[in-house]
């Protein structure tokens, strides 16, 4: 890596279809029925434009580039949109698939990309491992629904931010990053069952890197009781509630008595519920113009609020809620192990992520609330 400033080469690459099935409550988009079902349901292909938000990041500030990249939707658009200049190395299949974006890997290192940055979700991730290794470094822009992997910047403009520093010749230490493989059929009925996959080499700067997703269930049982039971005794009548993924919000539904989607989002209305499962299109027909509060629970680790795995929350849905009907739900070990880094937004709106920032109360017991920032980075 280099230690002075001098022209960078930079390859980018793009999985047009990262993430597809998030929005539209399919918790996934690996395989190309569940693709097709997506597209078939509205979803639109997210992670161009999150590439193109990071390298306008990029193009803000003087560095030197040379930049490499594939064709159409797995790169060129992108650099185009960004009013960057590039080399097109090649072109894929419509659509393009796994076999495309080895390839591309492959070709970007050859032709002397010393890092590729890449928009997708682990599934891409996986595919780099498989094409690369850790022949060149990497930086995954987050595109998908899950992105257990930690190889992933906190949200574009980060990414951005990280490549303007090692373009700038700020940045020398590579770390190798883990990428997690997750069983994406067993997720879709509520089990995460994520492996060890591989490893890619990424530039090591914590402050724009998201960490790997602690697994398992709060050792503190009784606290989660705790604050499940606060929040189904709050309850208000003739109000919508959109439980939100996660084994907190599951608690919260099982002190209710009501059947829960743990990976999805349900709705509850006087204590029924109405809907089950729902996307962010079917949210927002179902809740229309009626009061309506989402209650979400924190992701152990990484501290993402909105952009892991609960997509259906999309820019539309959190402003038609407001600030004052989200309820964040963790306990005190959890927000501990953050180890003082805050909540994090990465909504796919970058003027909306800026307007959820600050400092918001989070429900920690039964009639305990603590305030925490929520930021668009990991910062300090």
């Amino acid at each position: 890596m280099k230690t002075q400033a001098q022209t960078l080469i930079l390859g980018v690459l793009v999985n047009p279809y990262a993430g597809l099935g998030g929005s539209v409550a399919l918790k996934g988009s690996d395989g190309e029925a569940t693709r097709d079902e997506a597209l078939r349901r509205g979803a639109s292909p997210q992670a161009p434009a999150r590439m193109v938000r990071t390298l306008k990041t990029l193009a803000a500030s003087p560095v030197s580039l040379t930049v490499l990249t594939w064709g159409g939707a797995m790169g060129e658009d992108s650099c185009r949109q960004a009013g960057i200049h590039a080399q097109v190395l090649g072109q894929a299949s419509e659509p393009s698939d796994p076999q495309d974006t080895r390839q591309a890997a492959r070709a970007l290192c050859d032709a002397g990309a010393e890092l590729i940055v890449f928009a997708g979700g682990d599934g891409t991730a996986r595919d780099l491992v498989d094409a690369i290794g850790e022949r060149t470094p990497v930086l995954g822009v987050p595109a998908g629904c899950k992105m257990h992997s930690a190889v992933y910047a906190i949200n574009p403009e980060a990414a951005g931010e990280l490549l303007k520093e090692l373009a700038s010749g700020e940045l020398v230490a590579l770390e190798s990053a883990e990428v997690r493989d997750i069983d994406e059929e067993a997720f879709r009925q509520g089990v995460v069952r994520a492996r060890h996959y591989g490893e890619l080499q990424v530039p090591a700067e914590a402050r724009y890197l998201q960490q790997v997703k602690c697994g398992g269930r709060e050792v503190e049982d009784l606290v989660v009781t705790e604050v499940a039971a606060w929040v189904a005794d709050s309850m208000e009548d003739d109000t919508y509630y959109l439980m939100g993924s996660g084994s907190t919000v599951a608690v919260v539904m099982e002190q209710l008595g009501l059947e829960n989607t743990l990976l999805g989002v349900d709705v509850v209305y006087n204590h029924e519920v109405v809907g089950q499962d729902l996307g962010a299109r079917e949210l927002l027909d179902l809740i229309g113009d009626a009061p309506a509060r989402a209650v979400l629970t924190v992701i152990g680790g990484q501290g993402h609020l909105f952009g892991r795995g609960n997509q259906q929350f999309s820019p539309a849905l959190i402003r038609r809620l407001g600030k004052d009907n989200i309820q964040i739900l963790a306990t005190r070990t959890k927000l501990k192990t953050l180890e003082g880094r805050p909540l994090v937004v990465d909504s796919g709106d970058a003027t909306l992520d800026r307007q959820l920032c600050g400092l918001w109360p989070v429900t920690t017991g039964y009639e305990d609330q603590i305030l925490y920032r929520v930021a668009t980075d990991a910062g300090p």
